[in-house]
């Protein structure tokens, strides 16, 4: 299937680049060496990181060669793939939000993807797909798949608009650093005025305790944190003894919890990169901006759940980036990506 011509405005011109690939060597090779230095001398499992680290740069290459060879085909069954996931979870829609909202907002993005990238035919069985997706979550009761797979879809909906994607995605980092940062300062007790009653009750008080926790774990040692994966024996909030999916129910605070200051970092910094990735992207920019949508809301689901905690959510994260950076054959570089 031939790719249709579709604006590209805003991404750098010239052969192909690089330095988005050696960042993200080094940004994940650093997110596994620093798990392990955290775990060094403690009763720490660093290996739900690595495998973290692992599901996403596995996830990121089957994306870069599947887009690069059927850029429309693998990116909807991608989307399907999520989708039946999330349905058939053990958790199913509505018992687990953090992942199975993770799970409908990547299947989402995925369609929504492959609609921009096919043929104009082509595109309104897709855009219904996608349609179908958020409206199997608002039935269900699934709010937070609801919330975030339809805000995906209106934004791709409307990604033929902008001319140039640096701006969209520098708005993309400020969503998802807002999300941090209200999570933090719910963390810490420092929302001006006080938490709404109507958002501590959505919240729920457990989950503010579980926040609080790790606030208070990661500032015993801001440098190493107490360690990857000790919250649940370090934590007041999680009832004893710890169950394996004893988490704080945020990817930054749990990993100021178990890795310190330099793990948020690291995470940020891994954020960054996949944006990165998406402004050098070779794909058309709707596409790009489909992707960068949905890897926001991925980034904000994360911040309220513990989305990240699960290896299928870090593989679709990588996988979605991957089909969306992906460089055919024919694109006048010469080279596969």
């Amino acid at each position: 299937m031939v790719e249709p011509v579709a604006r590209n405005h805003g991404r750098p011109a010239g052969g192909r680049d690089g330095a988005s690939d050696v960042a993200g060597v080094l940004v994940l090779g650093g997110c596994a060496v620093w798990a392990l230095i955290a775990a060094l001398g403690r009763p720490a499992r660093p290996e739900g990181v690595l495998l973290a680290v692992l599901a996403v740069a596995a996830g990121y290459a089957c994306g870069r060669i599947a887009g690069s060879l059927l850029p429309v085909a693998s990116a909807a069954a991608a989307g399907l793939a999520g989708f039946v996931l999330a349905c058939t979870s053990p958790y199913g829609l509505t018992g687990h939000e953090g992942p199975g909202a993770a799970q409908l907002t990547l299947a989402t993005g995925a369609v929504c993807c492959a609609a921009w990238a096919a043929p104009r035919a082509f595109r309104p069985a897709l855009w219904l797909s996608a349609a179908a997706i958020t409206l199997t979550a608002v039935v269900s009761g699934a709010t937070a798949g609801a919330t975030a797979g339809g805000g995906v879809l209106l934004l791709s909906l409307m990604a033929a608009r902008p001319r140039r994607r640096l701006p969209a995605l520098a708005g993309c980092a400020l969503v998802a650093a807002v999300a941090v940062g209200g999570t933090w300062m719910v963390a810490e007790d420092a929302v001006p005025g006080g938490l709404p009653s109507t958002l501590r009750t959505r919240l729920t008080e457990h989950r503010i305790g579980l926040w609080q926790d790790a606030a208070r774990i990661g500032a015993t040692d801001p440098v190493r944190g107490a360690g990857p994966d000790r919250f649940g024996e370090l934590s007041s909030a999680v009832p004893q003894p710890a169950g394996l999916e004893a988490k704080p129910h945020s990817a930054p605070l749990q990993q100021a919890a178990g890795q310190g200051l330099p793990g948020v970092a690291l995470l940020g910094a891994a954020f960054g990169w996949l944006l990165h990735a998406l402004w050098r992207s070779p794909r058309p920019t709707p596409v790009v901006l489909t992707a960068g949508a949905a890897l926001t809301a991925l980034a904000v689901v994360s911040c309220l759940g513990n989305a990240l905690s699960f290896s299928q959510i870090t593989a679709g994260a990588g996988l979605l980036a991957g089909l969306a950076t992906a460089r055919r054959p024919d694109d006048g570089s010469g080279a596969l990506p």
